[in-house]
């Protein structure tokens, strides 16, 4: 097996910033190639998220020091416990070896990773939600006419306009479907609590996603879900399968993102546990490019609500793979018909 990767600047068509984030218009992805000997190329992408201390740096990093000789498309089980043995962390990193390694088997076996997996995926299902991030409400405004297409919004909360900037939406969308998303940015309970029953009012909020912090005692958590009018999902909170018992716990959800869990079979395991445990499922992403949604995508069958829209929220996408039509999401002309489903955009 031969490795190669490279760095991808991705440029954003608009500032983006979520709670714990100042605004940015640029961030870069590592993609990843993995070649048999049998000349199968094999797509990855690590997405680095701050928020776990990763990085473009980071992901290089673990790829230098990992042997590609202990790699293989025909047993990704053991490559994934190989790269297990050089760190306990690097997600990231392994999520774009994994997705390469599944890309390779697909493309070998001459099936998509869906079908590898026994999932399938069901055409004119699935929707995606497109994520509006935190900005001034004028510019809030403008994001949501320009994403009039969607028929589900998800909007960042946790700053200080989150009231101008919901009623900003709403002057424009008063009815859509909305979910929200605090990343963290609410401190306590009972101020997590004053803003959900808030939103709640507004009659056309889904569920709002990791209200208070990671780090966010159980029993604050079980307190807020006792009261909570929405239902409550867990993202920086939930991260592998071994989390869903305390994720049981404290939510009524969870959010899967493979940059997160480690990639494609970390996520799968994942969103089985928690379907197993009771909680409904989705599955998000990051800024990334169709490689990473692609992957995502191909777990839809796993999940109650998909929010895999970070390839369209970017101006310079290098790959074709699904698309998301006003919101639905599709293979049905992506021109590569096994493993991924990805290839270069020419």
């Amino acid at each position: 097996m031969k490795l190669n990767y490279r760095r991808v600047d991705l440029q954003l068509t608009h500032t983006w910033a979520i709670a714990r984030t100042t605004g940015t218009n640029t961030t870069q992805t590592v993609v990843v190639e993995l070649t048999g000997a049998d000349g199968t190329i094999g797509l990855g992408e690590a997405a680095p998220i701050a928020r776990y201390k990763e990085s473009v740096e980071s992901v290089e990093a673990f790829l230098q020091k990992m042997d590609p000789r202990g790699l293989s498309f025909k047993d990704v089980e053991g490559s994934m416990k190989y790269l297990d043995t050089l760190s306990p962390k690097d997600m990231s990193a392994k999520c774009a070896i994994n997705i390469a390694l599944l890309d390779g088997a697909g493309k070998q076996q001459k099936k998509p990773i869906y079908d590898l997996l026994g999932l399938g995926f069901k055409e004119n299902q699935h929707i995606t939600s497109f994520t509006i991030g935190i900005d001034k409400p004028e510019i809030v405004r403008k994001k949501v006419l320009e994403a009039e297409r969607f028929p589900v919004l998800k909007v960042k909360v946790g700053a200080a306009d989150d009231k101008a900037n919901m009623q900003a939406l709403r002057e424009v969308a008063p009815t859509k479907t909305v979910r929200v998303d605090a990343n963290e940015g609410w401190k306590t309970k009972e101020q997590a609590l004053e803003m959900i029953q808030w939103l709640a009012s507004d009659g056309h909020v889904e569920y709002v996603e990791q209200p208070m912090p990671a780090s966010t005692k159980p029993k604050d958590w079980a307190w807020l879900k006792e009261r909570s009018p929405l239902p409550i999902f867990g993202d920086e909170s939930y991260h592998r399968a071994e989390d869903v018992t305390k994720a049981a716990e404290c939510f009524h959800g969870v959010n899967v993102k493979l940059v997160k869990t480690g990639g494609i079979s970390a996520g799968f395991d994942a969103l089985k546990a928690a379907r197993k445990a009771g909680l409904k499922t989705m599955i998000g992403c990051m800024i990334e490019t169709s490689i990473l949604i692609s992957a995502a995508a191909h777990l839809a069958e796993l999940c109650d609500h998909m929010d895999v829209d970070g390839n369209i929220l970017i101006t310079n996408d290098p790959y074709l793979g699904p698309t998301s039509e006003n919101g639905m999401l599709s293979f049905a002309s992506a021109p590569e018909k096994t493993g991924l489903r990805v290839c270069a955009r020419k």
